[in-house]
């Protein structure tokens, strides 16, 4: 039983013996490893950030109306464009009837004391005719009897105000919401028979109607902190919109905002970019787009990708090709970094070629 077990033993050890010798001679004749190698290549080389925002009016009102009450018409619709003074909407008023109570006893009263004043005024000149008065006094109830007509009138303007919201002495109309620029409609959130509030000192009022000049865009967006100290006014952006890609849009930098914002945990900065618009593509209000701002560029120089490089603390290295599949580690310098490509200022050649990695 030893015996047989001395053999086992023995057998187990010279199958791993020749396999072990397999296995080197099998490797010692597998073919040597190839490297692919890489050549400089002149380029332009640019060095730029990204912002993102979104593009919309310069400048764009919220119309809100003066009195209170129903949408009675709407003369526009949502992309009409209109100019300044055209009527956007006619209100149907809803008066207090508190207040129109007070406004026709405010008339009554003044009608009541123009027939008084009437009765003294044809009285003082009957007597004025007569020589029995001088011509003064008659003055002073003539002015009274002016003054009280007045009176009627006003009080009769400010019921027909509150009742139509138009006034029969001036022509002014105050439920008929004009436009106050020249634009587009953007928006009109409410539509006919929607209740609306008027514009005072205590409330802002509801919009009627959202208008924006759309032939005036701007490029709204955030820049990270660590890039804002290379941006200048007047540097030119290139604007890619979500909606009409591959049609990107040129911009200039027209506003660096000095204080920053908090956004997902890191501190942005507000730049506004002034939008060169085509005329065969139009621009909708809010589009996304992200603005490329080129912050360094290189024109015509030596390049290599830059996953080739060997960085070794502050030194640069690549391994140049010496001979077939033979490389010596070299130092280089080198200069703008795009992310892919980096330029080489010196330490190589445009005809070398250097090992891939």
């Amino acid at each position: 039983m030893k015996r047989v077990i001395k053999f086992l033993i023995l057998g187990v050890i010279a199958v791993v013996f020749i396999g072990t010798i397999v296995f080197l001679y099998r490797k010692s004749q597998e073919a040597p490893a190839v490297f692919q190698v890489d050549s400089p290549v002149k380029m332009s080389i640019i060095k730029k950030t990204v912002a993102t925002g979104k593009v919309i009016p310069r400048r764009e009102v919220e119309v809100k109306a003066q009195v209170s009450g129903v949408v009675e018409k709407l003369y526009v619709a949502a992309g009409q464009t209109i100019k300044k003074g055209a009527i956007i909407a006619r209100i149907s008023l809803r008066p207090s009837m508190l207040n129109v109570s007070a406004a026709e006893a405010q008339v009554l009263s003044a009608r009541i004391n123009l027939r008084n004043q009437t009765t003294e005024f044809e009285r003082h000149k009957k007597l004025l005719a007569q020589k029995l008065i001088s011509e003064s006094e008659f003055n002073t109830v003539a002015t009274n009897y002016d003054l009280q007509k007045e009176a009627v009138a006003a009080a009769e303007d400010t019921l027909l105000l509150m009742k139509t919201g138009a006034s029969k002495s001036s022509g002014n109309v105050s439920n008929m919401i004009p436009a106050t620029i020249d634009g587009t409609v953007l928006d009109l959130p409410f539509k006919e028979g929607a209740f609306i509030l008027e514009s005072s000192t205590f409330q802002s009022g509801t919009t009627l109607a959202t208008l924006a000049d759309m032939n005036d865009m701007i490029f709204e967006g955030l820049v990270d902190e660590s890039e804002v100290g290379k941006l200048s006014q007047g540097m030119e952006l290139i604007l890619n919109v979500g909606a009409l890609e591959g049609k990107p849009f040129k911009a200039t930098l027209e506003y660096i905002s000095p204080k920053g914002v908090t956004d997902q945990g890191t501190i942005k900065f507000t730049i506004r970019a002034a939008v060169q618009l085509d005329k065969e593509l139009f621009l909708r209000s809010n589009y996304s787009a992200n603005a490329d701002i080129v912050l360094d560029k290189r024109d015509d120089v030596l390049a290599i990708n830059e996953g080739n490089l060997l960085i070794e603390g502050k030194a640069t290295f690549v391994e140049v090709e010496t001979a077939p599949q033979q490389f010596q580690k070299r130092e280089i310098k080198t200069g703008l970094s795009d992310g892919i490509n980096i330029e080489v200022v010196s330490g190589l050649k445009a005809d070398e070629k250097i090992k891939h990695r």
